[in-house]
């Protein structure tokens, strides 16, 4: 039997936290958010981003998360405890749920994506 994308983040989502878009600017400010983690594209994170985000494609999250990887995002690579917030542009967030359950698989022990992506935030931020 074949899976489709939705299939895949219905399923991923059994497996990944998520939180809200206000829980996210609360861990954010309050500096208990580690690192925020767009999964967008370059050229979509460069119209736009959460402050102090950094940017890892979903395309190539695998080989920025591996410590031995030569092309490893040392930020992301830190430490596989921290508090990593990872969002993409909507909700459910097919770039975002997939890319935390990946992370997960990965040993990051304290990942979550955030629910409704950048659209919410700016949303809940009034920028429609």
């Amino acid at each position: 039997m074949s899976l489709g994308v939705q299939e895949l983040v219905q399923d991923a989502l059994r497996r990944v936290d998520t939180i809200s878009v206000e829980t996210a600017k609360a861990e954010m400010d309050a500096g208990t958010a580690s690192l925020v983690v767009d999964v967008r594209e370059p050229n979509e994170f460069d119209q736009g981003h959460l402050p102090g985000a950094i940017n890892i494609p979903r395309g190539l999250l695998e080989l920025r998360a591996d410590a031995a990887s030569p092309v490893a995002h040392p930020r992301l690579t830190e430490s596989q405890e921290a508090r990593i917030v990872v969002y993409c542009l909507k909700a459910p967030g097919a770039r975002c749920v997939l890319a935390a359950e990946t992370l997960g698989r990965m040993g990051y022990s304290n990942v979550v994506a955030m629910q409704d992506g950048l659209e919410g935030w700016r949303a809940a931020a009034g920028g429609g």
